[in-house]
Parts: C-alpha cells; structure tokens; sequence
C-alpha cells in the first residue's frame, strides 16, 4: 500500500531547487547564507525564494536547523529521504538488473586493463613463442 508520506516526500522532491538543496546539505552543514549564495548563482532566483524552499524543506522535516551565533546553519535529515527511498522498493526490479549488469562490465573492463598493464611489453626484436618459426627451404 503507497504510504501518504512517502507520497508527500516525492512532492518535495520534485522541486529541482530543493534536491539541489539537499544534495548541498548531503555534503555536510551549511548555513542558509552558504546555501542560498550557491542556490541563487545556480538557479537565478532571489534570496527570498531559497528562504521559502528552506521552510519547506524544515516543514517537510528534510532539513534540521539550528542558530549559530547570527547563523541559521541547516543540516538534512535522513528520515524522509528512507520514507521516499522505501517508496521505489516494489520498482527497484525495473532497473537493478541493468545496474547489476553494468557493474559486472565495468568490473570485467577494469580487470581487463589491470591485467594488460601487468603484462610485459613486447620486445619486436623477441619472437612470440606461441609464433611458429618460418620454415627454411
């Protein structure tokens, strides 16, 4: 069953300001100067915009926040984003079988290339052994 909270996660999801947002925050604590200075170069929107997509982000209980001195520094919040993880649960077979595959590339492709930079280069003026010898006539 589709769980409302989950539901409402992917709604504030979907706005690109705010996964920006919290993709910053992923990186660690910012305050909101630090946060919208970035935002706005980014997005060309005012200072009072990022304000706006910080409370709704603190209200959705994505972010936390807390004073620092004159500071207002924001930090994610892991709980909603595991409610919105857990949503694309029962969808993950669509796609985790490519993704499997392509791990399994880019393995085999990084084995491949250890192996070739392990190999001792060819010396032209050394026969290959595995080369049969010209027969004289």
């Amino acid at each position: 069953m589709l769980n409302h909270v989950s539901m409402h996660a992917l709604d504030i999801l979907g706005d690109p300001v705010r996964r920006r947002i919290l993709e910053l925050l992923a990186l660690g604590e910012l305050s909101a100067g630090e946060i919208g200075e970035s935002v706005q170069r980014e997005f060309g929107i005012s200072q009072p915009a990022v304000s706006q997509h910080l409370r709704v982000l603190r209200e959705a209980g994505f972010a936390t926040v807390r004073p620092e001195g004159a500071r207002r520094v924001y930090a994610v919040e892991a709980a909603p984003l595991e409610a919105a993880a857990a949503w694309f649960d029962p969808f993950r077979r669509f796609w985790q079988p490519h993704l499997d595959a392509l791990g399994t590339e880019l393995a085999r492709g990084r084995r491949q290339k250890r192996l070739a930079a392990a190999e001792p280069a060819a010396d032209p003026e050394t026969p290959d052994p595995e080369t049969p010898e010209p027969e004289e006539k």
